[in-house]
Formats: C-alpha cells, structure tokens, sequence
C-alpha cells in the first residue's frame, strides 16, 4: 500500500508540473518583429518581445547602430541625431516614420507611426490605419487608462509596455518597458 502512495506521488508532481509549465507559456508574450510576424492577439504583445528591424527594449547602442544606421534596410533612410535614430522612408522622406531612442548606453524607447504602417505586420498595422480612438480599442482591448479630447487620445497600456497616441490622421505608437 506504502509503494502505490510513493508512485503516486511523483506522477501527481509531474502533472502539476507540467500543467504550471502550460499555463506559463500562455502567459508569456510572443516575439514581435514589427517588419515580419503576424502577431494578431493583443494578450500576447508584450514590449519586451517587441523589435524593430532586430532592435529590441535594452538593447546596446551599438547594436542600434550597426542593425538600423550601418545595415542596409530597404527603402528606408536612416539617420542618427541627439538620442535618435531615425528610420525615414525614402519614397516620401516627409520625417521619421520610426525609430529609437537611446539613452545611457541602451534602447529605451521603440516608436512608430502611421508612415510605417506599410512596413508594419500584424495587429499594429491596423492600429496605425485606425480612423478613431474606439477602433483602436476594438483592436487592443481597453486601456490601462488615458486621455481624450477633441484633438485626440492618449491610450496607455502600461502593462503591456506601449501608449498610442492618436491624433486625427497621425496614430504614433510608443514601446517602452512594462510598468
């Protein structure tokens, strides 16, 4: 009877195991290239997976260097000025349509806007092609909270590591460490 407990005990411990293990892989974020992955469920975005052409939050200035000022990316100028570095389409060079800020040494910020949304994959690119406050919504849940007015809204989701900023025709979005 003692020997049928003690293998019990171990089986019922690698099913326990192995159910915690299941759900934290739900929970954890997928990565999100936003030039390439199709990411399309707004749970699993999270900042930290977020990259920009391999550029992610953390990453040495260096490396923010080399893959977006020194790697050649198609159509896309890029140039580094103060604490930015600037992704500009060369079809339209009308400002920047992305880029990073680095400071102390790292990525602290990832940003994108509507004039990026052509190079955008997944839910993001909907976002940046939103014609108001509530379809951004509809696309990204309810905001952990915000600001709106009549020149536009402000949606933070803090959680998630990303506020987007909507203004009319110009939807900006900002990645930045989950708080």
């Amino acid at each position: 009877m003692r020997a049928l407990r003690m293998t019990r005990i171990p089986a019922m411990a690698l099913a326990v195991t192995g159910l915690v293990a299941g759900f934290l892989s739900l929970a954890q974020a997928e990565p999100y290239e936003l030039s390439q992955d199709d990411v399309m469920n707004p749970k699993t975005v999270s900042s930290i997976d977020v990259s920009l052409f391999g550029v992610k939050l953390g990453a040495p200035e260096a490396g923010a260097i080399e893959s977006l000022v020194n790697g050649k990316i198609s159509g896309i100028k890029a140039e580094q000025e103060s604490t930015f570095i600037f992704l500009i389409d060369q079809r339209k060079p009308t400002g920047p349509m992305a880029g990073v800020r680095v400071q102390d040494g790292k990525v602290d910020l990832i940003f994108i806007n509507n004039r990026f949304a052509y190079k955008t994959r997944g839910l993001f690119r909907n976002v940046l092609n939103s014609e108001s406050p509530d379809e951004i919504r509809k696309i990204l849940g309810p905001e952990d909270y915000g600001d709106e007015n009549v020149m536009g809204a402000v949606m933070a989701y803090d959680k998630q590591g990303f506020q987007v900023n909507y203004l009319g025709k110009d939807v900006n979005i900002e990645f930045i460490q989950p708080r």
